[in-house]
């Protein structure tokens, strides 16, 4: 009877450490493994809604659903107070350079403020339309700016980029629009 107590007192000075290394194997587990942050979309294989946008600046048309028929193009989710999206101009200008048409909507903004934006980070929308109450960016799905879409030629969204375009998801984006051109 005298072993109980010591196999008890034996046990109680492994199960702490058996305890301990379980948790160390899930945290690298986590580490090695992590989870996708790619956030799938509702909307992605469905149409633009129905929208007429007045013009963001003026020297640029306003935007429409019906802007999109013909040919893919990017709708980016912008606005003049947003940091990421200051951001993400140069590869906005490298994606205009090497092809895409690039269609903006600015959220919640002053055309005054989007002209200094536009002045300050470069321009690389063919047509601007200027969403003053989010009604266009959260029908389509943007829960935030920037975020940027792929429409196909029938106006169907085909890719969702939540956040800003970094660099290394230029060629991505280019890749979505050649996919939806076929």
């Amino acid at each position: 009877m005298s072993e109980t107590p010591a196999k008890h007192f034996r046990l109680g000075l492994w199960l702490p450490l058996a305890l301990f290394a379980a948790i160390v194997a899930l945290v690298a587990w986590g580490l090695l493994h992590p989870p996708s942050r790619d956030i799938p979309s509702r909307f992605v294989g469905h149409p633009l809604p129905a929208f007429d946008l007045p013009a963001g600046s003026d020297d640029r048309p306003g935007l429409g659903t019906a802007d999109f028929a013909g040919k893919p193009r990017l709708l980016n989710v912008f606005a003049s107070w947003c940091i990421p999206c200051a951001a993400e101009a140069p590869q906005l200008e490298q994606l205009r350079a090497a092809g895409a048409d690039i269609y903006g909507v600015a959220v919640r903004d002053q055309k005054a403020d989007l002209a200094g934006f536009l002045a300050r980070n470069g321009n690389p929308y063919a047509r601007i339309g200027r969403d003053d109450r989010s009604v266009v960016q959260l029908a389509i799905g943007s829960s935030g700016v920037p975020e940027t879409y792929v429409i196909d030629a029938q106006g169907v969204i085909r890719y969702q980029h939540i956040g800003d375009i970094r660099p290394e998801d230029v060629s991505l984006i280019l890749g979505k629009l050649q996919e939806a051109a076929q």
